[in-house]
């Protein structure tokens, strides 16, 4: 992932934060994986999951679902969600579903 702004950068870097790749297309096989990784690095003491959807073009309605379950797991361990690189459409999908109130877009 390449990033610009140096706060995201050091945010990135920070020890306590795992970057999550969406792939291309966030289905149920997809958003399993993510889920899984998600989970996995909690349990392990990430406070910030960084889902990068920078090769993400469609989200499917099973795809919304699993990552409204990575959010929900996240709060009950205390941790952060960052859903970066996302493109026009899943913003506006995302705000529409008010997925924004629980997550942080970069």
């Amino acid at each position: 992932m390449i990033v610009e702004n140096l706060y995201e950068t050091a945010q990135l870097n920070a020890p306590d934060t795992a970057v999550v790749l969406a792939g291309d297309y966030l289905n149920k096989l997809a958003g399993e994986k993510i889920e899984r990784e998600c989970k996995t690095k909690l349990e392990e003491g990430c406070k910030q999951l960084v889902v990068d959807f920078s090769q993400t073009e469609i989200i499917n309605s099973i795809g919304i679902s699993i990552l409204l379950g990575v959010i929900d797991s996240a709060a009950n361990t205390g941790a952060k969600v960052v859903f970066s690189e996302l493109n026009e459409d899943s913003v506006e999908l995302f705000e529409t579903l008010g997925l924004t109130k629980h997550v942080t877009l970069v």
